[in-house]
């Protein structure tokens, strides 16, 4: 069988951060959806997604082919009813498909020209962008268990001290020395070549991933996720950090998602909670106005490659673009556009693309990656994209 993540109905809902990827490229737990899939389906996937990212998200069709929703993600029981459908057949939820078989996959879904069967089974998606931390929890219990299972950890050193250690993992080539590690409320899960810095103080659960780096003294609420390479530290609560993003000094960041290559400065903070308790809002990019969350803590959702200076202040459900860069004092507003540059005080002017590429471009070299052009492309795409907010 050939398996295809599509990106669903659900892509626009959860701008930015697919501006720049599939659906099923977002992080959430310790793995992404496509990591997840690949697990629960013990074959490689594909991926069928807008035009613009598809030199770099190839899409492999054969003649028969089943293609999954990457809003949804697996667990043994929607794993198997996938599994079991027929060619003709689609899995439905509601008024959502969950996945089809088909001989090609469909530009549009059209749920009546399929024999539909329903699923009713509990299953974790990623609808919003703020699905992302609120799942977070959920999703990182369910990859420990996925990434653990029959496997021993390495050791955890004496220098630790540790409740639950049963629920911490730690993968060959970790660093875990001096610290507080609490895994009763959630799993810790500390990556290859991950690095725990001394005196960190860590309530689960935690998601280090590979070759992640947890700064001194951080202070850890669980659930948290630092992508590959990110670079973490100050207070974080229910945040989520794809890829090689770094916020690694003080500061607090709470219930708040960042892409990847994203820079928070040094005592930054993100506010989670409107002082009057209100519900919180956010930009919603299809009604272009700010849209009820039903929650009450709510921080930062930050895109791809953008950066804030030191000691800025994010109000309550904030939404960053693209490639955007913050600095300067007062409260920026909490609706920043793709390629913007400035701040409260400041104002706003467009970042260039070619400025942009050249942060881009320092940024993946430290990381010994290379800025190439077909990301430059879809960054070029994202800039024409995204022109009509920045009314500067």
């Amino acid at each position: 069988m050939n398996y295809i993540l599509s990106d669903g109905n659900h892509r626009e809902d959860l701008f930015p951060f697919t501006f720049t990827r599939p659906v099923s490229e977002i992080r959430v737990g310790i793995l992404t959806i496509h990591e997840k899939w690949e697990k629960w389906l013990n074959a490689s996937v594909s991926f069928q997604t807008e035009d613009y990212l598809s030199e770099k998200y190839r899409l492999t069709v054969a003649a028969k082919n089943t293609v999954i929703n990457g809003s949804y993600l697996p667990n043994q029981s929607l794993t198997d009813a996938i599994n079991n459908l027929k060619m003709g057949e689609a899995l439905m939820a509601g008024g959502d498909y969950i996945a089809y078989v088909a001989e090609k996959p469909e530009a549009n879904f059209d749920a009546s020209t399929y024999t539909t069967v329903a699923f009713d089974g509990d299953v974790l998606t990623i609808k919003h962008t703020w699905d992302i931390f609120s799942n977070n929890a959920a999703a990182l219990q369910a990859d420990f268990d996925v990434l653990t299972e029959g496997r021993t950890s390495q050791p955890i050193p004496e220098t630790n001290q540790v409740k639950s250690p049963e629920n911490i993992f730690i993968e060959e080539g970790a660093t875990v020395e001096f610290c507080i590690l609490n895994a009763s409320t959630g799993p810790i899960y500390i990556g290859k070549n991950a690095l725990m810095m001394e005196g960190c103080m860590v309530r689960g659960g935690l998601a280090l991933c590979e070759s992640a780096i947890l700064k001194m003294g951080a202070k850890i609420y669980g659930a948290v996720t630092a992508g590959p390479g990110c670079k973490l530290g100050g207070e974080v609560n229910n945040a989520v950090l794809f890829a090689n993003s770094n916020k690694g000094h003080d500061g607090f960041l709470g219930n708040s998602v960042l892409g990847e290559w994203c820079n928070i400065g040094a005592d930054t903070n993100t506010s989670n909670l409107k002082n009057n308790y209100a519900p919180v809002r956010l930009w919603n990019y299809q009604t272009e106005g700010f849209a009820k969350t039903g929650l009450q803590f709510c921080g930062l959702m930050m895109g791809d490659h953008s950066k804030c200076g030191i000691n800025v202040m994010f109000n309550t459900g904030t939404v960053i673009g693209v490639s955007a860069n913050i600095f300067g004092s007062g409260f920026p507003r909490n609706f920043i556009p793709s390629f913007s540059w400035g701040g409260a005080t400041a104002g706003y002017t467009t970042f260039r693309t070619n400025k942009a590429f050249e942060v881009a471009e320092a940024m993946m070299k430290r990381r010994n990656m290379e800025f190439n052009d077909t990301e430059a492309k879809i960054l070029e795409h994202v800039f024409e994209l995204t022109q009509k907010w920045r009314n500067f």
